[in-house]
């Protein structure tokens, strides 16, 4: 398997919230040269100036769709981290495209990856596959359960299904090494705004900041299992580092957190008194009500030795360092 050091490595979705930290962790684990590959139709090269500014680091602009462009950019290349992709509330506004970019952009990213013999893909999954968890056991081997869910949110799901199948396929068929990493919601400095379950952080955050009370769904209770972006970019390393082929694994905390648990935390980080307002908001995208998850992080420690380091509480107090460092 391709060890980082000395390795020249490509980050698909390079100036995304988890490819910035990917690449980061890459050049301070001493790869050799690190391309940071995007469209940039959801943000600019803001949160990755700082790593162009290292000269192994350089940023290629193009798309998962055009295979040709991911050609270029895995010359000589070691390993991809194949992170680019739609979320659930992008795929409900464009159904189309979304579906194109989640599947035919990632067999895009193993072709070009088999035709330039990349050593290893490591996909960015999601814990999404499981869809409506309930409180059964929700273990890595954990069926999709989609009965009842907004169709964006099965359309997503069953998008990184098929991304999945389409690794294991390029694995068994081609000897393309592939992992997939199913997150939980990812948060952390150079947070976007477009994961559902992240966006309360940032939003109330900013109600905060203005002096407004910070607002939560519903009665709160609805939890999330949330991964710092750090932690999730070890995960990616160890994954490209490791001996494991062929597999799915959760990258998550393990630990549940309520909505008003989240609210909490960011008003103790901002230090700030004002109370939490409750609403309802039917129009809204949703993640199905969950008030137990329990996600098992047991073949991430079994495969790559990986256990998350940085708690809620603390990833929070540094995401709300880093937006106060860039609030305009």
């Amino acid at each position: 398997m391709p060890g980082i050091s000395e390795g020249r490595f490509v980050v698909v979705g390079g100036a995304s919230l988890l490819g910035s930290h990917i690449g980061e962790q890459l050049l301070a684990s001493g790869a050799r040269e690190v391309v940071l590959l995007d469209n940039l139709a959801l943000g600019s090269t803001e949160n990755i100036d700082f790593l162009l500014a290292d000269k192994r680091c350089s940023f290629v602009r193009g798309d998962v769709l055009r295979l040709n462009e991911l050609y270029d950019a895995m010359v000589d290349c070691d390993g991809v981290f194949a992170v680019a992709g739609f979320l659930a509330e992008p795929m409900r506004a464009n159904p189309w495209l979304g579906i194109d970019v989640n599947v035919r952009g990632l067999q895009n990213i193993l072709e070009a990856s088999r035709h330039q013999r990349v050593k290893k893909v490591v996909f960015s999954s999601s814990n999404g596959i499981y869809g409506a968890v309930g409180n059964e056991p929700n273990t890595d081997d954990s069926p999709l359960r989609w009965a009842g869910m907004p169709p964006a949110l099965i359309l997503y799901c069953a998008s990184k299904i098929m991304g999945e199948g389409l690794g294991l396929l390029y694995q068994q068929e081609y000897g393309v090494d592939f992992l997939a990493l199913r997150y939980s919601a990812i948060y952390g400095e150079r947070q976007h705004k477009r994961a559902i379950a992240v966006t309360q952080m940032v939003q109330a955050y900013e109600r905060i900041r203005s002096g407004k009370r910070p607002v939560i769904e519903e009665d709160g209770t609805q939890v999330s299992d949330y991964i710092y972006a750090g932690d999730a970019a070890r995960a990616n390393l160890m994954a490209m580092s490791s001996e494991a082929s062929g597999a799915g694994m959760n990258i998550v905390s393990g630990v549940d957190t309520s909505q008003n648990q989240v609210v909490e935390l960011v008003l103790k980080a901002c230090k700030s008194d004002l109370k939490a307002d409750y609403y309802a908001a039917p129009s809204k995208l949703l993640l199905p009500v969950e008030t137990k998850l329990g996600f098992s992080r047991a073949r991430a420690k079994e495969l790559l030795g990986w256990e998350p380091q940085v708690s809620i509480a603390d990833g929070i107090a540094r995401l709300v360092t880093w937006l106060d460092q860039n609030r305009t």
